[in-house]
């Protein structure tokens, strides 16, 4: 199950109904991080790169700048390089991170609302909207769902129970693929 254009609470864009466009290799997109309330947190550069991304997928590499997270056993160290994956369709999107010398350190994959694509900037913005969740996968096979407590927290449960359930559809489609190694788990160390 999908998140729909109409799912985007108040104040977001709603999703075009087209593809985006093709945007070549080497451009350089703003990426901005929306909290679950629709907030932006985070905002940072990221080129257009490829990394195996099959459509309607865009792949974008962005180095790690902050300072240095550990979370359940994945490493953000600054200087890592993240190749990140989003999809107009796809409720969740994901980062590969890798050390400097090119060794994975695993995948962060976070449940979101289908990440959009404003055209009318310059450059680029490509949104994300977090939406609780988050799966972390370590090459070893370790895979770990994180902020289950934040999503309860939230309330969805009785205050929007069908978003809460594409939530959770979401993460267990992020699991499935975890454990199969599909798109976008799909990357070894380089």
């Amino acid at each position: 199950m999908y998140l729909t254009p109409d799912r985007h609470p108040e104040g977001t864009r709603p999703l075009s109904p087209t593809p985006w466009p093709v945007i070549p290799l080497g451009t350089t997109l703003r990426i901005v991080k929306l909290a679950p309330g629709g907030e932006e947190v985070a905002g940072y550069p990221g080129v257009v790169i490829d990394a195996g991304a099959p459509p309607p997928w865009l792949a974008l590499r962005a180095t790690w700048v902050s300072r240095e997270h550990n979370l359940d056993g994945l490493r953000f160290v600054p200087g890592d390089t993240l190749h990140e994956f989003f999809s107009p369709r796809h409720p969740f999107n994901l980062f590969s991170v890798f050390a400097p010398d090119g060794t994975l350190r695993g995948w962060y994959a976070n449940v979101t609302h289908p990440s959009r694509l404003d055209t009318t900037t310059d450059p680029f913005t490509l949104y994300w909207h977090d939406l609780y969740l988050d799966v972390v996968a370590l090459p070893e096979g370790a895979v770990i769902v994180r902020d289950e407590d934040e999503l309860d927290a939230a309330g969805l449960l009785s205050t929007d129970p069908a978003l809460h359930a594409e939530i959770l559809a979401a993460r267990d489609e992020l699991l499935r693929r975890s454990k199969a190694r599909e798109f976008p788990f799909h990357e070894m160390s380089r």
